[in-house]
């Protein structure tokens, strides 16, 4: 099974070499292992081989928000402590690549075992800790006979993932490398347990003490605050053309007349969103060169920009996230932290907080135009909207601390520097 795992992840890397000649993801991902080890050698030619070691990776930039509240936590308690931080995806390196808690950040090498033993070797980490998934064998492998403790926050596992088939056991024992899973619910920590891991803790997902952090020192926007005007706001985050399709029937039948919509799309290129100018049957401006916040010139704002949508929920009554008739939802934690109820379309399963509160009612999931104005009337009932609101507000209260618990049994077990 080794050799088969190694020869799929040298077909892996062929396929992301030819998609590179097509794809600009494909040739930064590609790009950014040139040279890993001369880049590498650099940089830890500026630490001390006394130096505390800590490596963590993380498959993407959602991923990294999970582990950035302990990567913190570990810099504010042991500021001498070296982080190196590992991507395997262009958008999480690409975004924070400079990220100032990190002493070096890098794309991971191909998980091939000259790549592995190297990597390791050079690295010397007293800790690895992986975030929520990714599990390179190879990496993990070399880690186990070095002698270095792995440890994987934020899990969630599902019944129907490959560990637990009747294919994989050449799998779980990967999972038997690891000195401690720190997972999100009860459920993944029992499938854990049924497959005879035992060195579990359920202690929620770190990102909600993330989000909350983020909502506690929100920025203002006077010119949002200017153009909005008071005026009850439907936040659309993270859209994709096909959740457009679903919205914009809303925004020119349904939207009460005293609202306005913030929208601010996943892809920001000038194709799409001449695409969304085309196709709004409100009137708008995008944020880019925006001049008139007269409320009466205009009910739709285009945020044509990256970075500020986390701190836009602050004005939103509801928020609609896209992804969910895609790949799978993005961010729904983000307006939560402001208390607004979520609505997404129908690929939420992977995601704790979606899944939870939507059986809750908190939160709701839509297959089309219909449901999501059946949804969005529903809640301008007063009561349901309030009610939808408290289970948002409990399911963080009763998630938030994640990062303090990890943190505290890291200490105990004693992986951390002292």
């Amino acid at each position: 099974m080794a050799i088969l795992y190694t020869i799929g992840i040298y077909l892996m890397g062929a396929i992301y070499h030819l998609a590179a000649f097509f794809l600009p993801k494909a040739r930064a991902w590609q790009d950014g292992r040139k040279q890993w080890r001369i880049h590498l050698k650099e940089a830890l030619a500026t630490w001390s081989p006394e130096d505390y070691r800590i490596w963590i990776h993380c498959a993407s930039l959602g991923e990294f928000e999970q582990g950035r509240p302990l990567i913190e936590k570990m810099k504010q308690e042991h500021p001498e402590t070296r982080i190196l931080l590992s991507f395997f995806s262009p958008s999480g390196y690409t975004i924070r690549k400079d990220y100032a808690h990190a002493d070096f950040v890098m794309y991971l090498p191909l998980d091939l075992p000259g790549n592995a033993r190297d990597f390791l070797q050079m690295v010397q980490p007293d800790l690895g800790v992986f975030v929520k998934y990714e599990f390179w064998w190879h990496y993990i492998a070399h880690a186990q006979k070095a002698g270095i403790p792995l440890v994987l926050i934020a899990g969630l596992f599902r019944p129907k993932q490959y560990f637990f088939q009747l294919y994989g056991s050449w799998f779980r024992r990967q999972l038997a490398s690891f000195s401690h899973f720190y997972v999100q619910n009860e459920p993944a920590a029992l499938l854990l347990q049924e497959a005879n891991i035992s060195a579990v803790s359920v202690v929620g997902d770190p990102r909600v003490d993330r989000v909350l952090q983020i909502a506690e020192q929100v920025p203002s926007f006077p010119k949002i605050e200017q153009w909005r005007a008071n005026r009850p706001t439907l936040v659309v985050g993270s859209s994709w053309p096909p959740d457009e399709e679903v919205l914009f029937p809303l925004l020119a039948e349904t939207l009460p007349e005293d609202w306005c919509v913030i929208l601010a799309p996943h892809d920001i290129s000038i194709r799409h969103i001449q695409q969304i100018e085309q196709s709004l049957p409100l009137s708008f401006e995008k944020y880019s060169g925006w001049t008139n916040t007269d409320p009466s010139g205009s009910r739709v704002l285009i945020i044509d920009n990256i970075g500020m949508l986390a701190a836009l929920y602050q004005y939103g009554r509801i928020a609609y996230i896209g992804g969910g008739f895609g790949a799978g939802i993005h961010n729904t934690l983000e307006p939560m932290a402001f208390g607004l109820p979520v609505i997404f379309g129908p690929r939420y399963e992977r995601f704790e907080e979606a899944r939870r509160t939507v059986v809750q009612g908190g939160n709701y999931s839509i297959e089309d135009a219909t449901e999501l104005k059946r949804v969005f009337i529903a809640l301008q009932e007063p009561e349901l909207y309030q009610k939808s609101r408290a289970v948002v507000e409990d399911y963080l209260q009763g998630s938030r601390d994640a990062t303090q618990k990890i943190y505290r049994s890291l200490q105990s077990r004693q992986f951390l520097p002292k």
